[in-house]
């Protein structure tokens, strides 16, 4: 029995090596549907993970080897191993370089010295830190308050999150819109992100819509705006500062946070922050991307109704980009460059759009990054656009004046 101990040990070794590699390859691989989307989202950031295990991997085969002896299986993990290693390096080798980007970006708009020491202390030191990437960004105490009925159109009961500093005041307050293809989704998503910026200083409001395809647009646009009138009237309340007021959307909430910050609103905005979010839904219905993970257009019919031909205004009034005038509230946008499901060139038109009628827009790409990448708090890319995030809304919500 004993002499086969190498040989399936050779074998485990080779199928452990085989599986790193396999996970490793979707830092580079697009997910072609929602199930694999899991893969190509969570790999990349959790890369740090995978150098951990592919170096341990590799130390372990060396120590077989000497052992046993180098073997065709001992070799052949040693290739994948190798291989993974590369492909799990580069997100962190990449990413000075997006740093650097960033950086010109923000402090082409963004002045930080102008923000009291006292809250800039309280931000992450640096774009990347390593122990959180293993260990989770801490948490620190504040109030919550759940499931506040905000309204009730067509009998749907619409309820928002409130996340509270932990004492007692007037705060800055962050509106923050949820994602999900305009078809799902709760105001107790993003509580990690919502959480973290309570316990930063502001009052977040968590807001939800109806969903897609039973209402279409614009009911959701309808019910963002309800949930500001609900804000408005409630400010008191909730500690609210309504002169200092921000709003932030993932995907389709980012698009029903950046129509809602550029047309008229229940609130005046200062500052407003979209990951991912699509801006110009014609071109997205006859742009489609390749592999489309969330077929584009079924998703989009699901929303708006019909089809561009169909519905032309509609997806005119529904398209950010569309929205660029002069004396807009300042825009954040974040974007993967690996996105299949919101392509990075929209965020980047919608920054130079702004831009062009004399607005201040900060665009950020991240190349590593698939859609909804903050999805892992603590990950490679959450981390960079948490760092720039908590600048940005510091400068546009805690400034003096």
């Amino acid at each position: 029995m004993l002499k086969f101990i190498p040989t399936i040990l050779g074998s485990l070794f080779l199928l452990l090596s085989f599986t790193s590699f396999f996970l490793s390859l979707w830092i580079f691989i697009p997910a072609p549907t929602v199930a694999l989307m899991t893969l190509s989202v969570g790999m990349p950031e959790i890369s740090p993970w995978l150098l951990l295990v592919n170096l341990g991997l590799a130390i372990a085969l060396l120590l077989f080897a000497i052992l046993f002896g180098f073997r065709w299986t001992i070799w052949l993990s040693l290739l994948l191993i190798t291989a993974a290693f590369v492909m799990a390096m580069t997100p962190l080798m990449q990413f000075q370089r997006v740093q650097n980007n960033a950086d010109r970006a923000m402090h082409a708009v963004v002045e930080n010295h102008q923000v009291p020491e006292i809250v800039q202390a309280q931000w992450r030191s640096s774009p990347f830190v390593l122990s959180d990437a293993f260990g989770g960004i801490a948490k620190r105490a504040i109030r919550t308050r759940s499931g506040i009925t905000f309204g009730t159109p067509d009998g749907v009961d619409l309820k928002l999150n409130v996340y509270q500093p932990e004492k007692v005041g007037n705060y800055p307050a962050i509106v923050v819109i949820h994602g999900g293809a305009w078809q799902r989704g709760n105001a107790n998503q993003d509580a990690a992100f919502n959480q973290y910026m309570a316990a930063q200083g502001y009052v977040v409001w968590a807001i939800t819509y109806r969903h897609a395809p039973k209402y279409h647009f614009p009911a959701q646009i309808d019910d963002v705006r309800s949930a500001l009138a609900f804000i408005r009237q409630h400010a008191v309340e909730y500690e609210t500062d309504l002169t200092r007021m921000a709003i932030m959307g993932r995907s389709a909430g980012s698009q029903l946070a950046m129509l809602a910050a550029y047309q008229a609103s229940p609130i005046q905005f200062r500052a407003v922050v979209g990951y991912y979010g699509p801006v110009n839904l014609t071109a997205g219905y006859y742009e489609v991307p390749t592999p489309d993970p969330i077929e584009s257009r079924s998703t989009l019919k699901a929303f708006l109704g019909g089809t561009p031909e169909e519905f032309p205004a509609l997806y005119e009034q529904a398209s950010p980009l569309l929205l660029a005038k002069p004396q807009l509230p300042p825009s954040l946008l974040i974007y993967g460059g690996r996105d299949h499901v919101v392509q990075s060139q929209y965020g980047r038109a919608l920054g130079t759009a702004l831009r062009e009628q004399g607005n201040q827009a900060v665009f950020i790409e991240i190349p590593w990054a698939d859609h909804v990448f903050d999805a892992v708090f603590s990950g490679v890319s959450n981390q960079l656009a948490l760092y720039y995030t908590e600048r940005f809304l510091g400068w546009a919500l805690r400034s003096p004046g």
